[in-house]
This record gives structure tokens, sequence and C-alpha cells, in this order.
């Protein structure tokens, strides 16, 4: 294959991911993916695609996160950049794969920031249908929210992006409200006030 197509994403994931918050963590990134590729101009289902597929092994292997990715995938018929664009959200954690396109600084930077845009969802009613920027900052502020969200990889990948936090929240954001109740963050109940 040329590259990573939504399908063979969704049955690569569906082969190794069974518990259901990982399930829920791939598809937070993936509409966070499909969302920075519409602000970089870029394949939107390709970019999904890598987002859904970015923690293919972390379920069988969260001690060896990505240790377990590169030589499957590649049997697979994974395109050898789509492979380099997931090892690459492990960088300066798990390996020394510096993210280099705006495919992989992306990555990098949306898979930990969807996290705290998951659990700032999760605290309001309307959920994710009415988190707006200025909440997920003040969350992204106070570090024992999400705690285990780690902002500093979220602000280098920002760096490298040349990007503001708030503005790639704010993409982050538009891609992922669309499908809040796949997401399980269409909340709970009616707007307050």
């Amino acid at each position: 294959m040329e590259k990573l197509t939504l399908a063979e994403a969704e049955r690569l994931n569906n082969s190794m991911i069974t518990e259901e918050h990982l399930r829920i963590h791939a598809l937070n990134v993936r509409y966070a993916m499909g969302a920075m590729a519409r602000h970089f101009g870029e394949d939107e289902e390709h970019w999904e695609a890598v987002g859904l597929l970015h923690d293919y092994d972390y379920e069988k292997y969260p001690e060896e996160h990505l240790a377990h990715t590169e030589e499957p995938l590649l049997a697979a018929g994974v395109p050898a950049a789509d492979v380099r664009a997931i090892l690459s959200h492990g960088y300066s954690i798990r390996n020394d794969v510096r993210p280099e396109t705006n495919l992989e600084k992306s990555l990098f930077t949306v898979d930990e920031l969807t996290g705290i845009i998951q659990a700032a969802a999760r605290m309001r009613p309307q959920g994710l249908r009415d988190l707006e920027v200025k909440s997920f900052m003040k969350k992204f502020k106070d570090k024992k929210f999400a705690a285990k969200c780690n902002r500093e990889l979220i602000l280098t990948g920002c760096e490298m992006l040349g990007m503001d936090v708030k503005d790639v929240a704010a993409i982050c954001l538009d891609g992922m409200r669309p499908h809040a109740e796949e997401l399980g963050l269409g909340g709970t109940g009616e707007p307050v006030g």
C-alpha cells in the first residue's frame, strides 16, 4: 500500500486493542489528527489512520510500548514512513525517533493533549459539545488536573510545530467535537444557566 488506509488501520488496531479506554484514546487521537491534517492541507483520512494505529502494541506491551510495533506493522504492509510516524510519538520517552514532518509533530503533540481534552470534557454536563479553548487552557495550566498527561511533551510538540498550545487545542476540539457521542464525551445533562 502506498499509504496507510483507515480500513487497514482499523483492522490492525482491532487485532491488538480490546480495552475500551485504549480504543477511545485511539479514536480521540484519530479525530484530532484529522483536524490537524485539515489545518495543514493534508490528507485527512491518512492522518486519521496513523492516529488510530499509534498505540498498536500498547495493550499487550505497556512497559515496552513501541518496541513491538515496527516489525509487525512493516510485515503487515504498512508503509515505512507511516511506521516511522507512529514510532516518532515516543520520541524522548521510548525512543530517539525525532518527529520531522508535520504529521509526526502533530501525532507527538496531540497524543497527550487529547488526554487533557477528554478529562476536561468528562467534567462538564455538556461534555465536549461546549468545551471551549479557554476552559481547556485552565485545565492545562492546572498541573494536578489529568496529571498523567505530560504537559512538557505537549509544549515541546507545539514548539516543533511553531504553534501555540491554545491553537493546537482549538484544532483538536474542532476535530473531536462532531464525534462527542462516539467518544463517550456527549455529556450527561442540560447546559447550566
